[in-house]
């Protein structure tokens, strides 16, 4: 037993450096929805240097969805935590506009606990149907229950 408690530890260390690696495309910062209507090509700088783009035509329709205020609050793009049990996924939920988006675009009730929406596989592709470049993935070892 005492044997597998130092390759336990070297299991999850190379874990992290291989998800820091898949994790680089995330946005440094994110944007509110109401600067990103504003801009020419939206867009967010990611952690890698490279440039994750928004479709006008999603953040119109997220646009259609709140009010001036929530537009303000909206920052995106939305992550969604992928990770085990690979059943389901939690979107990272700030408060209420995420909250509100989400049950509109599922046409569902969905509840924030935690500062996460948890989701399933069928809700999730119902939702990367709808906000392709909106929404991006986080990938983490597991989701805290």
């Amino acid at each position: 037993m005492p044997d597998e408690l130092p390759y336990e530890k070297m299991l999850q260390e190379c874990l992290r450096g291989e998800l820091r690696l898949v994790n680089a495309g995330l946005p440094r910062n994110r944007k509110s929805l109401s600067d990103l209507l504003d801009e020419e090509y939206p867009h967010v700088v990611c952690s890698d240097g490279s440039t994750h783009s928004f479709k006008k035509k999603e953040l119109e329709y997220l646009a259609s969805m709140v009010n001036i205020e929530e537009r303000e609050a909206l920052l995106l793009p939305l992550l969604i935590e992928l990770g085990l049990p690979e059943a389901e996924a939690v979107i990272i939920c700030k408060g209420e506009v995420e909250e509100g988006v989400i049950s509109k675009v599922l046409n569902m009730p969905v509840t924030c606990e935690q500062g996460r929406i948890r989701i399933y596989k069928p809700q999730l592709a119902l939702l990367r149907g709808k906000l392709k470049t909106t929404t991006q993935y986080v990938f983490s070892p597991e989701i805290v229950a």
